[in-house]
C-alpha cells in the first residue's frame, strides 16, 4: 500500500519553504521567527491536509542558573515528540526537536515546550528563515585580522583564558573573536549561549533560552 501521509508531507514542506523573522530582539539587535507565525503557518498548511497533531513533552534538564546580575534563574531543556496524524490514512509520523528556556519564575519549562516544538517544525519541515550561521562575513573577517590574543585562543579551542596583561574587569576573552570581556558579560553569555562571548559575537549567534 503506498503512503499517503508523506505525500501530504511533501505538500505542507511545499506550503511552508520559507518564513520571515517578524520577532526582534530590542535588547541585543537581531530578528528571529516567532513561534506564533510558525505555528500559525504550519498548522494552516496541515488542517488543509486534514492532519492532526499531538505534542509529548520530555523533560531532558531542569537546573539553577546564576545570572549576570546575581539572581537565579531556572533553565529547563525539553525534548519534544511532534506526532502527525493523517485522518484518511491513519498513518503518523513523529517529529522530535529540542529546546531550552530560562526564567526567573516559573515559565522557564513553557519556554523551553515553546522552543522545542517550534524546531521540531523548521528542521523537520526545512523551513527556510534567510540566514545561514556558517555565512557569517563578520566572523571571518575577525579570523583573518585577528591579534596575537585571538590566534592564541583560537589554537586553544573553547578554552576560557585570561590575556596577558588583562586588567581585573577584563578577565576573560569572546571565544569568537579574542576580545576581553569583563566577568558579568562572561557570565551572562555562559548562561544565555552556553559559551563565552562579547557582546558584538553574541549578536550572531542565537540565545540556548
Amino acid at each position: 500500500m503506498e503512503s499517503t501521509i508523506f505525500k501530504k508531507l511533501a505538500l505542507v514542506m511545499d506550503k511552508c519553504r520559507y518564513i520571515a523573522k517578524s520577532g526582534i530582539n530590542e535588547f541585543h539587535g537581531y530578528t528571529y521567527v516567532t513561534s506564533a507565525d510558525l505555528l500559525e503557518m504550519v498548522n494552516t498548511a496541515l488542517c488543509e491536509l486534514q492532519i492532526a497533531t499531538t505534542v509529548d513533552i520530555e523533560l531532558l534538564d531542569l537546573r539553577e542558573v546564576s545570572t549576570a546580575k546575581g539572581n537565579i534563574d531556572k533553565l529547563a531543556t525539553i525534548k519534544a515528540h511532534v506526532t502527525l496524524h493523517d485522518c484518511e490514512s491513519n498513518e503518523s509520523v513523529v517529529l522530535t526537536g529540542i529546546g531550552s528556556g530560562q526564567d526567573s519564575a516559573d515559565k522557564a519549562v513553557m519556554k523551553a515546550e515553546t522552543a522545542a516544538i517550534k524546531y521540531a517544525y523548521m528542521l523537520s519541515l526545512c523551513v527556510a528563515t534567510g540566514n545561514d550561521p556558517e555565512a557569517d562575513k563578520f566572523v571571518d573577517e575577525r579570523v583573518t585580522t585577528s591579534t596575537p590574543i585571538v590566534q592564541s585562543k583560537l589554537n586553544t579551542s573553547n578554552h576560557v583564558s585570561k590575556p596577558k596583561g588583562s586588567s581585573s574587569n577584563q578577565a576573560f576573552v569572546c571565544s569568537d573573536c579574542g576580545t576581553g570581556i569583563t566577568s558579568k558579560v562572561h557570565s551572562y553569555s555562559l548562561n544565555n549561549y552556553g559559551e563565552a562571548l562579547c557582546m558584538n559575537c553574541q549578536k550572531q549567534h542565537h540565545r540556548v533560552a
